[in-house]
């Protein structure tokens, strides 16, 4: 580590500002995308951006806002139906549908495509098949609506009654009505399948509203751009203190250290509004920005809530060896994804040729697979280590302060498709309605 890095590491040490801002964000209220909570939130984010520096400016967009009200699960054999706790997934639409559960497994293109799932109640965990790439929930939804479902029903695949929420599309009211569950309760519903029937009820309203983005800027007015960008919306089932509040606090924090070191290009940094409900944030962000100034975007979505820092690369060898060096200087350790991926906010970037490096972790000992208590009741402040704030900030601002200095290739946009078939992600993307126009 030079000079500059110490002098970091020691102020990082024991500073204050991480928890504090997290405490502040999480007492905001719920942060779905659209909600006034979210609005707060924003506001939090300029004044800490304004602290370090970085002259920010908050962006309102439209968006489709989606408001939870009950919902209602019963299922049993021959009219015994008994009643579970479940919670509505965003995007779903209003509806009352009853018939026969079908268990998917999985929820893969092939377990769908193996049962007989028109018409009816589909169960799909939360997990993906060890050793194949991660399925997204919105592509098990699409893969069951195609085939005819009437209702989807998402079950958590760890025990302790965590019920999993999340979208079911990007930004548009969806098709049919969706809703998560417990591990335990998913088990009822296996064993009520085949034989027995489901009731889902689901009260939510999807209208126009409004969300903001969050955007400052530090260091020279160069002609190239390094971008940071977090999340600062949250599942409304929980406090989102770790998706995305340690993100977001990481972000800004390390904001707040790169506003005292040597920048080679300008750093923009931003705080987006309605990544949960479709990347919506980030999308405006694209639209705003001329991407093709960026040399690298930074998406910091899940550092800071793990001890070991993540690095997903998607594909790209030169943001791999950066990541690698920076992070072994600073003697921590990293582990690093490099499949690409869509479903977090560097993907408008990177599905335009900008090199992308998400920051996420891990618990030393896991695969970093599972969600955990994320997008459950579960994800509070308590589950938080500030020390992992602190040193997740700081691997952050190197990391960034180095991309300011390298010279990496853009994406070749074809080689990125090619490498997300080649991963299998094709038919899901399509499925979740995520695969870019442009490559039909």
């Amino acid at each position: 580590m030079d000079d500059t890095a110490r002098t970091l590491a020691g102020r990082a040490f024991a500073d204050p500002f991480p928890w504090r801002f997290l405490t502040d964000l999480v007492e905001a209220g719920p942060r779905l995308g659209g909600s006034p909570g979210e609005r707060r939130a924003a506001d939090l984010v300029a004044d800490a951006l304004g602290e370090a520096g970085a002259d920010p400016k908050t962006r309102p967009f439209e968006m489709r806002r989606w408001t939870r009200g009950d919902a209602a699960l019963a299922a049993g054999r021959d009219g015994a139906d008994r009643s579970f706790e479940t919670v509505a997934l965003p995007y779903s639409p209003p509806g009352d549908v009853t018939g026969d559960i079908v268990d998917v497994g999985h929820g893969t293109p092939d377990e769908v495509d193996d049962a007989d799932v028109d018409g009816k109640v589909v169960v799909a965990d939360t997990d993906t098949p060890p050793g194949d790439r991660f399925v997204h929930r919105m592509e098990k939804f699409g893969h069951a609506v195609d085939a005819g479902a009437a209702a989807f029903v998402f079950a958590h695949h760890e025990p302790g009654q965590l019920i999993p929420t999340g979208t079911l599309r990007f930004g548009r009211e969806a098709a049919v009505p969706g809703i998560g569950v417990s591990h335990e309760t998913g088990e009822w519903l296996r064993e009520y399948a085949g034989d027995g029937r489901a009731r889902i009820r689901v009260d939510a309203t999807t209208e126009a509203g409004t969300s903001h983005t969050v955007v400052g800027s530090l260091g020279p007015d160069t002609e190239e751009a390094v971008l940071v960008v977090a999340h600062l919306d949250a599942h409304d089932v929980a406090e989102g203190a770790l998706d995305n509040g340690c993100g977001i606090t990481t972000a800004v924090t390390a904001a707040r250290y790169l506003a005292d070191c040597e920048l080679d290009c300008e750093v923009v940094v931003a705080g987006v509004g309605c990544e949960e409900t479709g990347l919506l944030g980030s999308r405006a962000l694209a639209e705003d920005l001329d991407v093709g100034r960026l040399r690298a975007v930074v998406n910091v979505d899940g550092a800071g809530r793990h001890r070991d820092l993540r690095a997903l690369t998607h594909g790209h060898d030169g943001v791999r060896d950066l990541a690698e060096r920076v992070v072994d200087e600073a003697g921590h350790p990293l582990a690093v994804g490099e499949t690409p991926h869509p479903y977090s906010d560097h993907w408008p970037f990177l599905r335009e040729g900008v090199p992308a490096l998400q920051l996420h972790s891990k618990e030393p000992g896991t695969s970093g697979r599972g969600r955990g208590w994320t997008h459950t009741a579960a994800d509070t402040r308590d589950k938080v280590d500030p020390r992992t704030l602190r040193s997740h900030a700081l691997l952050t601002a190197l990391l960034v302060r180095n991309l300011t200095r390298a010279d990496l290739d853009p994406v070749d946009t074809a080689e990125l498709r090619e490498k997300l078939e080649d991963a299998g992600a094709e038919s899901g993307m399509r499925a979740a309605g995520v695969w870019p126009e442009g490559w039909n």
